[in-house]
């Protein structure tokens, strides 16, 4: 439900703004609402689950954003629509920690690359589910609701979820008691809402001064994090982020790569949506046809590669990378040759080859990211990593719209489309060279080089 929600609301944006009579503004922040609100509450919920108890933060999360879901589908006006997409946001803050942190304390080591191989399959289902799901429903028009099923559909999804989860995620005592570290999640809120509301907002508004000053801003925010939670480990007191994480090389890599992992794959999708749609006059239902070879590809690459359990990461974790790079240049071939149309066979090879590169990586990314994670500070670090994961996809929008669009120039033409398109495939192609170039600075479990970091048992 999460994974779809970011991209299914994009498809009905023309059919909000009519049926609501909203600005442009009003509509962007039906989109930032979400991915704000959704940010600053990973850390702070993955955390609570540490010390409350994952399986009950889940399910209230679930449930969360289930009501939230129903709200959206009901919301009379604009504004109604944007305070309960910040309700969905903070809720599925709430569940999303949880499933990696679950993942991470209920299954042994040897296990664990093949269920996080799962979470690559559904993170790459859902990046064409989303546009699929919401054209075909929106193109339905069930019962004359326009565009509120792409939010009513979630009430089954949910409250089948909330059922399946009470009766089978194994139950788990709470953490031990501890206060929130209410100071860890101002800064690291404010460290959040000053990278990621630039990112959103910036590229709408035209860059303005106060874009770049509240991303200056945010270095020296987090650097008072960190010198917070080192004054608080001191004291012996709960951190928001444990700082034997914050000094962990590995942890800190894998945050730099996951990073760059989603600042490359939501920047793509969003760019192919614009030239497929707008462009070249697909359907939203047709654009998302055309990119299924992409999640095929992940499917059978995820599937393959968590039977590999934790070996052989770090070569994983570099081929993964340069065949998504490999699956980006064959793009920019086959683009780089279209004049006023474009198949949809065409783009089957390519997209099928990035599939088969991003399924590859996210299994042991997960795993050696989370494997010098302590049970006990699981959700924490489960957090961390997805607000990394949000960081680089607001990063990655910005930066791929940017190119994309001041390329573009205003052109209406197919060429100019091509050239925008082309344009930013190049920033796709050293995105991804870049997180092999990280890969290789991974000091994996197991190799010869580098004293293995310990590995906490089970208990």
């Amino acid at each position: 439900m999460n994974l779809i929600d970011v991209t299914i609301v994009n498809v009905a944006i023309p059919s909000l703004r009519d049926d609501l009579a909203a600005s442009s503004a009003e509509i962007e922040w039906v989109v930032a609402a979400y991915i704000v609100a959704f940010a600053l509450g990973l850390l702070p919920f993955g955390r609570l689950g540490d010390v409350v108890g994952r399986k009950l933060m889940f399910l209230l999360g679930v449930a969360g954003f289930t009501v939230a879901s129903m709200l959206c589908g009901v919301s009379p006006t604009i504004d109604v629509l944007v305070v309960a997409r910040a309700l969905q946001g903070l809720t599925g803050a709430m569940m999303m920690p949880q499933v990696l942190a679950l993942v991470q304390v209920t299954f042994p080591p040897q296990e664990r690359g093949f269920a996080f191989s799962f979470f690559g399959v559904t993170a790459g289902l859902a990046s064409v589910a989303g546009p699929l799901a919401g054209g075909a429903l929106i193109s339905a028009d069930l019962y004359d609701l326009a565009w509120r099923p792409i939010f009513l559909v979630n009430l089954p999804v949910g409250l089948f979820a909330v059922i399946a989860g009470w009766r089978l995620i194994p139950r788990a005592e709470p953490g031990k008691r501890q206060v929130i570290d209410a100071g860890g999640v101002l800064l690291a809120a404010a460290t959040v809402f000053a990278v990621i509301i630039p990112l959103v907002e910036g590229r709408e508004l035209g860059w303005p001064l106060w874009c770049f000053a509240l991303l200056v801003a945010a270095l020296p925010l987090a650097v008072g994090f960190v010198f917070w939670e080192r004054h608080r480990a001191r004291r012996g007191a709960s951190q928001l982020l444990p700082i034997s994480l914050i000094s962990n090389r590995n942890f800190l890599v894998g945050l730099a790569m996951a990073s760059t992992l989603f600042a490359g794959i939501p920047g793509f999708f969003f760019v192919v949506a614009m030239v497929l749609q707008v462009g070249f006059h697909y359907s939203p239902l047709e654009s998302g046809l055309a990119t299924v070879p992409f999640p095929v590809g992940v499917f059978i690459a995820s599937i393959v590669s968590g039977r590999f359990g934790s070996r052989m990461a770090r070569a994983r974790l570099m081929t993964g990378p340069l065949i998504l790079t490999a699956g980006m240049v064959t793009l920019y071939l086959v683009v780089g040759r279209i004049a006023d149309s474009i198949s949809a066979t065409s783009l089957i090879l390519p997209l099928f080859l990035s599939g088969l590169g991003l399924g590859i990586t996210i299994a042991p990314l997960f795993t050696t990211i989370l494997t010098v994670v302590e049970p006990r500070d699981a959700g924490s670090g489960s957090g961390a990593l997805q607000s990394f994961q949000q960081i680089g996809g607001a990063l990655g929008v910005a930066l791929a719209g940017e190119i994309f669009f001041s390329t573009l120039a205003g052109s209406t033409t197919a060429s100019g489309y091509r050239d925008a398109f082309t344009a930013a495939l190049i920033y796709q192609v050293a995105i991804f060279l870049t997180l092999a170039f990280l890969a290789s600075r991974l000091k994996v479990p197991g190799t010869r080089r580098h004293t293995p970091a310990p590995v906490v048992a089970e208990g």
